[in-house]
């Protein structure tokens, strides 16, 4: 059972794959089910140590190692922790879908994270202003450019809240490994 960042840095690099909170509609084992940490009590204040430290330890294992640990998402929308290996030969060639395929809000929401990191909320405002869609329909657009391997967050521990750029810009290396775009 992991009670430390560094077990579960080996916990990821163990499984490959994790959620960060379970699910029986993956496959895949969680974080969460795993962490040996109290959850919160009655009567305490806050999340409770087990909750503080999954939900610190999904932004700080891909912060912390950024060359071997991968934050993203996957079909469903699951928050995911992976191997980098592994998601480079393994997941990315499956899950990455051109930003071509992607529908309109997609595209419109990508085309202003290919040009400047974007925080989700900064980013949220600005596309329903820009574009009339709701809060739904952008959340369902962001976790999706995301999914498709389109966009990434943004690995550096200065930055407090989930900011977005290009999954190119992030990992050159793996994006030319596997798309051709010398269009």
């Amino acid at each position: 059972m992991i009670k430390t960042i560094e077990q579960a840095y080996q916990f990821v690099k163990k499984v490959k794959v994790c959620t960060i909170f379970s699910s029986n509609k993956v496959e895949h084992a969680s974080l969460w089910e795993h962490v040996d940490l109290p959850e919160k009590q009655p009567g305490e204040k806050g999340w409770g140590k087990k909750m503080t430290a999954v939900w610190t330890w999904k932004n700080q294992l891909p912060a912390q190692y950024p060359n071997e640990i991968f934050y993203g998402k996957i079909n469903g929308g699951f928050a995911v922790l992976m191997d980098m290996d592994y998601m480079a030969s393994h997941h990315f060639p499956r899950a990455y879908k051109d930003i071509q395929t992607q529908d309109g809000l997609a595209q419109h929401i990508y085309s202003k994270v290919v040009t400047e990191p974007w925080d989700t909320t900064s980013l949220r405002k600005a596309t329903m202003q820009e574009v009339g869609c709701t809060k739904s329909q952008f959340d369902t657009a962001l976790k999706n450019l995301q999914v498709t391997m389109n966009i990434a967050r943004l690995n550096d521990p200065q930055i407090e809240r989930d900011t977005w750029v290009a999954f190119k810009e992030l990992y050159l290396n793996i994006w030319n490994q596997c798309v051709n775009d010398d269009i």
